[in-house]
């Protein structure tokens, strides 16, 4: 959701219609990041029929949501035309995230701490947009306006109400979550281009080195800009622990209509200058309770992957590691030569890998399959990394085979980065 406005006018109706003042430091920050600015929420913040009201509005709304977030575009920049250079030429990825972020939202309003944690993030994120504490009630307003159209009859005065006072919370958490966040880092990090290697099959390892001190935690995802197309933000996880030079590397794989990871993997060279938004993710080591670990990647999802096995390394091998690589093809087994050399050098890591598309010597299967083949894995931590629908199918398998939800880790489904795998 990308909340970026010019001047407010007529806001929505809710306990703070100019946004509110930053609540107090009650929530620990991520890794990588400040401390977080966002207010305890131990009861949630609307009613239960607030809640239902919220849920039954987007059932309607829900399968003309693709006509809405454009309308909702139209007449935000209609009503403040002054934004739309903001904003990249093209909008229809922009449309589908503001869409994923708000069903998300929707599906936090009952469970406080969550939904806390989310809008912390987009606040601290959404700096990078130029986004002010005055832009929030614009946005509140073309929002509610969008809902009623598109709910029609649904829409009442008290689901009006309803959806007022949720857009007062999200705007209170991310408003306070920015401008902590903003006394505390910059809200972009000019990096210049140091090193680039192809892999093939379309993936290049980009190396960058920020102009300034970069906090991030091995398994967090960042957000980057190229010169070539301004304004487009992509996801990319970091492939590697923190270094005491500062530099991190990413893993771009080009896919087709993809106009920044071809830009990346085609076009960048060693001197270009790109811009990093803040480090973002709570899928890191320090969410692990057991010794012993489970790591699942797909494709480019080893990215994170790898760099939580460097950080286990690094803090001086704690954690016996399982590590699965799959992939379609043998050839497309991506990174499985540099995580063989690092098993090489740990005794505490395992790595195997698995092909679904063709017979070869080895493990064939999808890793879903492959995983309930070698487990059970109900005294690991579990992080997954790679396309969302075998993060969906591995942790189905996982939890049916014994292993507790909460110590499943991985991005957000929401997060642009799964679906970029």
């Amino acid at each position: 959701m990308r909340f970026r406005i010019g001047r407010p006018t007529n806001p929505p109706t809710h306990p703070h219609p100019q946004g509110p003042a930053p609540h107090a430091d009650t929530t620990p920050a991520a890794p990588g990041e400040p401390p977080a600015t966002e207010p305890p929420a131990a009861e949630p913040p609307l009613s239960a029929h607030e809640i239902a009201l919220i849920r039954a509005s987007v059932t309607v709304v829900e399968p003309l949501a693709a006509d809405m977030t454009v309308y909702f575009y139209a007449i935000l920049f209609a009503r403040y035309p002054e934004v739309r250079p903001m904003f990249p030429p093209g909008m229809d990825a922009q449309r589908g995230r503001l869409l994923r972020a708000l069903l998300h939202i929707v599906d936090l309003v009952d469970d406080p701490e969550s939904l806390v944690r989310f809008c912390g993030h987009l606040g601290r994120d959404h700096r990078k947009f130029g986004t002010l504490r005055a832009h929030y009630p614009a946005v509140g307003e073309c929002l509610l306006a969008s809902l009623a159209r598109y709910a029609g009859p649904a829409w009442t005065a008290d689901t009006a109400a309803a959806w007022g006072k949720a857009y007062g919370v999200v705007a209170d958490v991310m408003i306070g979550a920015a401008e902590q966040d903003e006394a505390q880092r910059p809200a972009v990090w000019p990096a210049k281009v140091v090193h680039k290697v192809l892999r093939g099959h379309g993936i290049a390892e980009i190396t960058l080195r920020p102009h300034m001190p970069y906090m991030f935690a091995a398994g967090q995802y960042v957000s980057l800009e190229t010169p070539w197309w301004p304004k487009q933000w992509r996801y990319y996880s970091a492939a590697n622990a923190p270094r005491p030079d500062g530099t991190l590397t990413l893993h771009v794989r080009a896919v087709g209509g993809g106009s920044v990871s071809d830009a990346l993997v085609h076009r960048s060279t060693v001197g270009d200058l790109l811009q990093l938004g803040p480090p973002m993710g709570d899928m890191v080591l320090d969410a692990a309770v057991h010794r012993d670990l489970l790591c699942v990647a797909g494709g480019t999802g080893l990215a994170p992957i790898r760099a939580i096995v460097e950080e286990v390394a690094r803090r001086g091998g704690g954690h016996n590691v399982d590590l699965f690589l799959g992939a379609r093809t043998g050839a497309e087994l991506y990174g499985v030569d540099d995580m063989l050399r690092m098993a090489q050098q740990h005794h505490w890591l395992s790595i195997r890998g698995a092909v679904s598309h063709e017979y070869i010597p080895g493990i064939r299967g999808s890793l879903p399959e492959v995983l309930a083949e070698y487990g059970p894995w109900y005294q690991h931590d579990v992080y997954l990394s790679g396309p969302a629908p075998m993060v969906v199918s591995a942790s189905q398998t996982l939890t049916q085979h014994g292993t507790l939800p909460d110590r499943i880790h991985h991005d957000p489904f929401e997060t642009p980065v799964l679906s970029a795998h």
